[in-house]
């Protein structure tokens, strides 16, 4: 059964190592999902599962001790999702890596991790059914879901400008902040992949895990720096 879950951004500019020079852009972002987290410690969970946005290579189950890089965007930095031993096979994601960072600075050690990459592309009733058989699990559940909205803001935000960026983050913004179910189950998979939404399929997981779950929202954080829409909810 799901007992909490958090909702969190994942661009790796989260990771102050990362954004360098720019980091106190994004401490706001960082304070709220630190926020979040601790909401998530609140719920004393049986098992933390991180969800997020992955390609081909990243999607399905990445077990506790997975390890991820940032080395790939200049900075010697490696994380793990959990502790165990860390698969040979197995890379964490970006989105992944991300949530693993927020955790080991948060110093999670409330209940096991393990890890779900969600395809971008995967339909929205998959995700949803994806959701379902984990709140359908008999243990309590707690959820990291990681994703951004869209990347269309503004003229210089990675996606350029979309004037159907603005209502398509606004919906889901108010979706993930009320902890409505039904309206996330309805954002449109086509206008998220053309906004470069990468939230869009982990918050139809969240959504099918939630069906029976009763729980209320909160929003910690709503903005969009570069362009792109970063939102922070609880739901508990």
């Amino acid at each position: 059964m799901l007992v909490a879950a958090a909702v969190c951004p994942c661009p790796p500019l989260l990771v102050p190592d990362v954004a360098a020079g720019a980091a106190p852009e994004l401490d706001a972002a960082r304070t709220a999902c630190t926020d979040a987290l601790g909401l998530l410690a609140a719920s004393r969970p049986d098992r933390l599962l991180v969800v997020g946005p992955a390609d081909q290579d990243g999607h399905g189950p990445h077990p506790a001790g997975t390890r991820g890089t940032f080395r790939g965007y200049g900075v010697d930095l490696d994380v793990h999702l959990g502790t165990g031993p860390a698969p040979a096979d197995r890379r964490l994601p970006s989105a992944l890596a991300v949530a693993a960072w927020l955790l080991e600075r948060t110093g999670w050690s409330v209940a096991p991790v393990e890890g779900l990459g969600v395809e971008e592309s995967l339909a929205a009733g998959r995700c949803v059914e994806a959701g379902r058989e984990i709140g359908g699990r008999p243990e309590r559940v707690a959820l990291l879901v990681m994703g951004d909205a869209s990347a269309c803001r503004t003229l210089k935000a990675p996606g350029y400008f979309d004037e159907r960026a603005a209502g398509f983050d606004e919906e889901a913004g108010r979706a993930l902040g009320t902890a409505d179910v039904a309206a996330l189950k309805a954002l449109d998979a086509e206008l998220a992949y053309e906004l470069k939404a990468s939230g869009r399929a982990p918050w139809q997981v969240l959504a099918g895990a939630a069906e029976d779950a009763g729980l209320a929202g909160t929003t910690l954080y709503e903005d969009a720096p570069y362009g792109v829409g970063y939102v922070v909810a609880a739901w508990s």
